[in-house]
């Protein structure tokens, strides 16, 4: 329709993805928005006067997260300290271990998020009663939910720990 490499052709094509980015973004503040996570954060840690502020954090965070995915060609941060030698002699070893660290944070600040998130949603479905009653429980169902957790906590330890990923590609 459009000439491959025209200007025309690269105009819709940034506003068809900043169109699509839009409608995405808006429907994940939405369930959040929709399921309370933020203010029952805030009300669980007595800091509900700067919900404000936890709301902003979110949506700054979203943002440089999907700057960082998108253009993370753009910021090479590893590139520059390596060739820069900012460490010194060991700066290979510590650039590993502080991004393994880095890394590591940022996997368990992402699991907590999910879980929050998997449980705000099936509280405000009021599905976990439902299951209770109709599996017929009557004690015993933190411990199903304990069970879940762990198994998805080891189905992804074991899919990292034996690399799972490199085979998708």
């Amino acid at each position: 329709m459009f000439p491959r490499n025209g200007l025309l052709a690269d105009f819709f094509l940034a506003l068809i993805g900043m169109s699509g980015g839009l409608i995405v973004s808006g429907g994940v503040f939405t369930v959040l928005i929709s399921v309370g996570l933020v203010p029952r954060f805030a009300g669980k840690s007595h800091t509900s006067r700067r919900v404000l502020l936890y709301e902003e954090m979110v949506v700054a965070g979203t943002l440089a997260g999907n700057v960082l995915s998108v253009f993370g060609d753009a910021f090479p941060l590893g590139e520059w300290v390596r060739r820069n030698a900012v460490f010194g002699p060991e700066t290979e070893q510590i650039w590993g271990a502080a991004a393994a660290l880095l890394l590591a944070l940022a996997g368990v600040f992402a699991g907590i998020f999910v879980g929050c998130l998997a449980l705000a949603i099936a509280e405000m479905l009021d599905s976990i009663p439902i299951f209770a009653r109709r599996a017929g429980f009557r004690h015993g169902l933190g411990i199903a939910v304990l069970s879940v957790a762990l198994g998805k906590m080891a189905g992804s330890l074991l899919y990292f720990a034996r690399q799972f990923f490199f085979t998708a590609m």
